[in-house]
């Protein structure tokens, strides 16, 4: 079993409301973002003794989760007050972005490898807040 992985960065805003602390206000992040992919070499073609190509990899990612997410407004679509900046951007043509949790490093890193792991044999997800600090999803073993 081999495991390999690939790096991306987006940026995007959100806030969590009802936090006590200065995230509670609407603010910005350039999120680092880290797939693994774990699995078995692939046996022949152009893509023998790889994993998967790193392209594929790439492309995929940037699809359903970079395009999506980067230089939108991240809320949660449970909260009424994120949901009302949402339907006033929403009103000025902006991109905004629905969660289904709050966006939290923790609900994010979840989200996204409950995302991805619908296209690709994902292992963890890493993601960057800021430079010195991250959240570590995977799922746990049974």
């Amino acid at each position: 079993m081999f495991k390999i992985a690939k790096e991306f960065q987006f940026d995007a805003c959100h806030m969590l409301d009802g936090h006590n602390k200065k995230c509670h206000n609407l603010h910005g992040h350039t999120y680092r973002l880290l797939v693994e992919i774990e699995g078995d070499l692939i046996d022949n073609g152009s893509s023998a003794d790889m994993v998967m190509d790193y392209a594929d990899l790439k492309a995929i990612v940037k699809q359903h989760i970079v395009d999506p997410l980067d230089h939108a407004y991240l809320y949660n679509q449970n909260n009424p007050n994120e949901c009302r900046i949402a339907s006033l951007l929403k009103e000025m043509n902006r991109k905004i972005f629905a969660f289904p949790c709050r966006t939290t490093a923790e609900g994010m890193s979840k989200f996204i490898f409950d995302c991805l792991s619908q296209y690709l044999p994902i292992s963890m997800i890493k993601l960057w807040e800021t430079p010195t600090s991250y959240c570590e999803y995977h799922r746990s073993e049974k």
